[in-house]
Protein backbone atom coordinates (compact mmCIF):
# COMPACT_ATOMS: atom_id res chain seq x y z
CA UNK A 1 0.00 0.00 0.00
CA UNK A 2 2.87 2.41 0.71
CA UNK A 3 3.98 2.06 -2.91
CA UNK A 4 0.62 3.38 -4.10
CA UNK A 5 0.76 6.38 -1.77
CA UNK A 6 4.28 7.37 -2.83
CA UNK A 7 3.38 7.10 -6.52
CA UNK A 8 0.35 9.31 -5.91
CA UNK A 9 2.46 11.83 -4.02
CA UNK A 10 4.99 12.08 -6.87
CA UNK A 11 2.21 12.89 -9.34
CA UNK A 12 0.20 15.04 -6.94
CA UNK A 13 -2.97 13.12 -7.70
CA UNK A 14 -4.86 10.55 -5.61
CA UNK A 15 -7.79 8.75 -7.29
CA UNK A 16 -10.85 8.13 -5.14
CA UNK A 17 -12.75 4.90 -4.54
CA UNK A 18 -12.53 2.52 -7.55
CA UNK A 19 -10.72 4.98 -9.84
CA UNK A 20 -7.21 4.50 -11.25
CA UNK A 21 -4.75 6.84 -12.98
CA UNK A 22 -3.22 5.40 -16.17
CA UNK A 23 -0.34 6.69 -18.31
CA UNK A 24 -1.22 5.64 -21.86
CA UNK A 25 1.57 3.93 -23.84
CA UNK A 26 3.18 5.91 -26.66
CA UNK A 27 1.83 5.41 -30.20
CA UNK A 28 4.03 3.48 -32.62
CA UNK A 29 6.00 5.83 -34.85
CA UNK A 30 6.94 3.29 -37.50
CA UNK A 31 5.70 0.00 -38.89
CA UNK A 32 7.31 -3.41 -38.41
CA UNK A 33 8.91 -3.02 -41.84
CA UNK A 34 10.49 0.31 -40.83
CA UNK A 35 8.16 2.82 -42.52
CA UNK A 36 7.53 5.98 -40.50
CA UNK A 37 3.86 6.68 -39.80
CA UNK A 38 2.39 10.16 -40.27
CA UNK A 39 0.68 11.64 -37.20
CA UNK A 40 -2.83 10.97 -38.57
CA UNK A 41 -2.09 7.30 -39.28
CA UNK A 42 -0.96 6.51 -35.73
CA UNK A 43 -3.41 4.40 -33.77
CA UNK A 44 -4.12 5.50 -30.21
CA UNK A 45 -2.76 2.80 -27.89
CA UNK A 46 -5.27 0.91 -25.77
CA UNK A 47 -2.66 -0.06 -23.19
CA UNK A 48 -0.99 1.81 -20.38
CA UNK A 49 0.65 1.62 -16.98
CA UNK A 50 -1.23 2.28 -13.74
CA UNK A 51 0.32 5.25 -11.92
CA UNK A 52 -2.00 5.48 -8.89
CA UNK A 53 -5.06 3.67 -7.52
CA UNK A 54 -7.94 4.55 -5.23
CA UNK A 55 -8.71 2.85 -1.95
CA UNK A 56 -11.50 0.63 -3.29
CA UNK A 57 -15.27 0.51 -3.07
CA UNK A 58 -17.48 0.15 -0.03
CA UNK A 59 -19.89 -2.77 0.16
CA UNK A 60 -23.15 -0.95 0.96
CA UNK A 61 -24.63 -3.98 2.74
CA UNK A 62 -21.73 -4.70 5.12
CA UNK A 63 -19.84 -1.40 5.10
CA UNK A 64 -16.58 -3.27 4.40
CA UNK A 65 -13.98 -1.82 2.02
CA UNK A 66 -13.37 -3.94 -1.09
CA UNK A 67 -9.81 -3.20 -2.29
CA UNK A 68 -8.97 -2.93 -5.98
CA UNK A 69 -7.40 -5.92 -7.74
CA UNK A 70 -5.27 -3.58 -9.89
CA UNK A 71 -2.13 -2.10 -8.35
CA UNK A 72 0.35 0.63 -9.22
CA UNK A 73 2.74 -0.51 -11.95
CA UNK A 74 0.32 -2.95 -13.62
CA UNK A 75 0.18 -2.78 -17.43
CA UNK A 76 -3.48 -2.75 -18.45
CA UNK A 77 -5.64 -3.07 -21.56
CA UNK A 78 -8.73 -0.88 -21.95
CA UNK A 79 -11.23 0.02 -24.70
CA UNK A 80 -10.77 3.00 -27.03
CA UNK A 81 -13.21 5.30 -25.24
CA UNK A 82 -12.37 4.40 -21.63
CA UNK A 83 -11.56 6.98 -19.03
CA UNK A 84 -11.32 10.74 -18.87
CA UNK A 85 -8.23 12.42 -20.27
CA UNK A 86 -6.45 14.84 -17.92
CA UNK A 87 -3.12 16.72 -17.87
CA UNK A 88 -0.90 16.73 -14.79
CA UNK A 89 2.50 18.43 -14.72
CA UNK A 90 2.45 18.65 -18.53
CA UNK A 91 1.80 14.91 -19.00
CA UNK A 92 -1.40 13.27 -20.28
CA UNK A 93 -3.15 10.61 -18.20
CA UNK A 94 -6.46 8.77 -18.12
CA UNK A 95 -8.67 8.49 -15.04
CA UNK A 96 -10.94 5.46 -15.23
CA UNK A 97 -12.87 3.03 -13.08
CA UNK A 98 -11.41 -0.38 -12.41
CA UNK A 99 -14.47 -1.77 -14.27
CA UNK A 100 -13.24 -0.11 -17.49
CA UNK A 101 -10.04 -2.19 -17.50
CA UNK A 102 -10.40 -5.23 -19.76
CA UNK A 103 -7.25 -7.08 -18.64
CA UNK A 104 -3.94 -6.87 -16.82
CA UNK A 105 -1.09 -7.68 -19.20
CA UNK A 106 1.40 -10.03 -17.55
CA UNK A 107 4.97 -10.68 -18.60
Amino acid sequence: MAKDKSASANIGFRPLHDKILVKRDEAETKTASGLFLPEKAKETPKTGTVQAVGTGTVNHETGNLIPLSIKTGDKVLFSSYSGTEIKLNGQEFLVMSEDEVLAVIEG
